[in-house]
C-alpha cells in the first residue's frame, strides 16, 4: 500500500465538486497574497470563484460573456505585477480565446491562472458542445504553460495555492461532477511531481484528474487476477515528472494510461513521447478515441466511452499479455 495518507476506497467514500476545492483554495490564496487577484466570464458560482469574490469585492472583476477579453485582462494585470486567476467553462477557455492565450499570456511568460472548468464528459446531460475533451492538447503544445488536473476537490485546494505562488502561466482543469475523494490534508502535492499511489511490479496505470479513481478501483480486481499494478497519480501533465514514471515502467515494463480527454496530444500522448525516446514497452491509451462526448450520466457516459475500471481492467491484462 502507499504511505501518502490516501483514502481507503474500498469502504465508504466521500464525493465532491473538484471545483469546489478551487474556490476554497483561491479564497486561502487571496488571504495569504494580496496581489492574487480574480476575473470570470459571467460563471462566478459555477466555477466557484464566487468565495474569492464575496471575500475580495475590490480584487474581483466580472467580464462577462467575452472570454476572449478574459484572458487579455488577465495578461495585462500580470504585467502589472498582480496574479490574476481568470474561470471559465473549459470549452470557451481555452475553446474560444487560444490565440489570446498564447500571445498575450505565454509569449510574454505571464504568470496568469487559467481555471477551464466543466472539463470531459463527466459534464454529462450538457452533451458534446460543453463537453471540453481537447484542452489537454491544447495547452501542452503552449510554451511556458504549466497543465494541470486535480484528482478530487482536496488536491484541488492544495494546487490553487501552488498556482498562485508558481511564476509560470498555469492552465487547470476541474470536472463538473462530485467526484470520489481520494486524497486528504496530509497527502503531498507539488507542481511538477507525479506520485505512485499505488506500488505494483507487473504494469504501470498512468492516470490524471478524474480518471485517477478509476484507475484505483481497477487495482483490487487486477490483484484477483494475478496482476499487481502500479498506479501513478499524474496531476502536473506538463511539465512531465519523467523521473517517477521511468523508473516504474522500466520495473513493470507494460504502461495503460488514463484520462478524461482526447488521447490524440493528451497524456497518452505525453507518455508515448516520453517512452519512444526513453523506454519503449507495450502501451494501451484509454481515453476518447478521437470522437465528440455525447449527452447522458456521467456513470453511463464514462462506461459508454470505456473511460471506467473495467476497461482499464482489460487494457491492463492486454498490455501484459504482450509483454
Amino acid at each position: 500500500m502507499s504511505n501518502l495518507h490516501l483514502v481507503d476506497i474500498t469502504g465508504k467514500i466521500e464525493v465532491e465538486p473538484i471545483r469546489k476545492g478551487f474556490g476554497r483554495g483561491l479564497k486561502a490564496a487571496g488571504e495569504q497574497d494580496v496581489n492574487v487577484t480574480a476575473a470570470c466570464a459571467d460563471l462566478t458560482d459555477s466555477t466557484q470563484i464566487g468565495l474569492f469574490k464575496e471575500a475580495f469585492p475590490d480584487r474581483f472583476i466580472e467580464i462577462g460573456v467575452a472570454e476572449q477579453n478574459l484572458v487579455t485582462v488577465g495578461a495585462g494585470m500580470a504585467a502589472m505585477g498582480k496574479i490574476p486567476f481568470v474561470s471559465s467553462y473549459a470549452a470557451f477557455m481555452p475553446g474560444r480565446c487560444w490565440e489570446q492565450i498564447r500571445t498575450t499570456i505565454c509569449l510574454n511568460d505571464r504568470p496568469v491562472k487559467l481555471i477551464g472548468s466543466h472539463a470531459g464528459v463527466s459534464v454529462g446531460p450538457d452533451g458534446a458542445t460543453h463537453q471540453m475533451l481537447e484542452d489537454i492538447a491544447l495547452m501542452r503544445s503552449l510554451p511556458n504553460m504549466v497543465v494541470l488536473a486535480p484528482g478530487d476537490s482536496i488536491e484541488a485546494e492544495k494546487m490553487t495555492i501552488a498556482m498562485a505562488k508558481d511564476p509560470r502561466p498555469n492552465y487547470m482543469r476541474l470536472a463538473r461532477e462530485a467526484t470520489p475523494i481520494i486524497t486528504t490534508d496530509k497527502t503531498p502535492f507539488e507542481i511538477g511531481k507525479a506520485y505512485v499511489f499505488e506500488p505494483g511490479t507487473d504494469v504501470t496505470i498512468i492516470a490524471t484528474g478524474t480518471m485517477t479513481y478509476q484507475a484505483l478501483a481497477a487495482v483490487e480486481q487486477l490483484y484477483k487476477d494475478g496482476i499487481e499494478a502500479e498506479v501513478i497519480h499524474v496531476p502536473t501533465i506538463k511539465p512531465l515528472d519523467t523521473v517517477t514514471i521511468l523508473k516504474s515502467v522500466k520495473k513493470t515494463g507494460a504502461v495503460v494510461t488514463v484520462e478524461e480527454a482526447q488521447i490524440i496530444g493528451g497524456l497518452g500522448g505525453a507518455i508515448a513521447e516520453l517512452l519512444a525516446e526513453e523506454c519503449p514497452v507495450p502501451m494501451k491509451r484509454i481515453g476518447m478515441l478521437d470522437r465528440f462526448g455525447e449527452s447522458g450520466e456521467p456513470s453511463e457516459l464514462l462506461e459508454h466511452f470505456g473511460l471506467d475500471a473495467k476497461h482499464i481492467r482489460l487494457a491492463a491484462h492486454h498490455v501484459v499479455d504482450k509483454k
